[in-house]
């Protein structure tokens, strides 16, 4: 299955849903010695592999991070070619003075918030079903 393309069917029907816990943005030079399980995602880049992983994990690890973040997964199954998407939730948070960081991947998108953002991010993502 594809996903949804439509827009304004992806806004009416995305369901946010908040997952529970802090999450943090870390960098590493390689993955050795990291038990994947523990890693919510990552990313290699050319100047080195972005983490996101619980604030605990990270601790735990010892590794570096910058600010403590909220996850919001958007339900519905958004195709990978479904254009405006992320333009439309973006500027919503943005015009609120919210700043997301989003990682699109094969059903979801994923939005990051900063942690005490969550609860007005959630308001402005749900009023697009209305």
């Amino acid at each position: 299955m594809s996903g949804e393309k439509d827009l304004q069917i992806l806004l009416k029907s995305m369901k946010p849903e908040h997952i529970p816990g802090e999450y943090v943005f870390c960098k590493v030079d390689d993955l050795e010695n990291l038990n994947l399980k523990e890693i919510e995602m990552f990313f290699r880049e050319k100047e080195a592999i972005t983490l996101i992983l619980k604030k605990e994990i990270a601790e735990r690890l010892k590794l570096e991070f910058s600010v403590v973040m909220s996850w919001i997964t958007l339900s519905v199954h958004s195709s990978l070619e479904a254009v405006g998407l992320t333009a439309a939730f973006s500027k919503a948070l943005s015009e609120k003075g919210i700043s997301c960081n989003v990682v699109a991947a094969f059903y979801h998108d994923h939005i990051f918030v900063n942690k005490s953002d969550i609860d007005k991010a959630m308001e402005i993502l749900n009023s697009f079903a209305l």
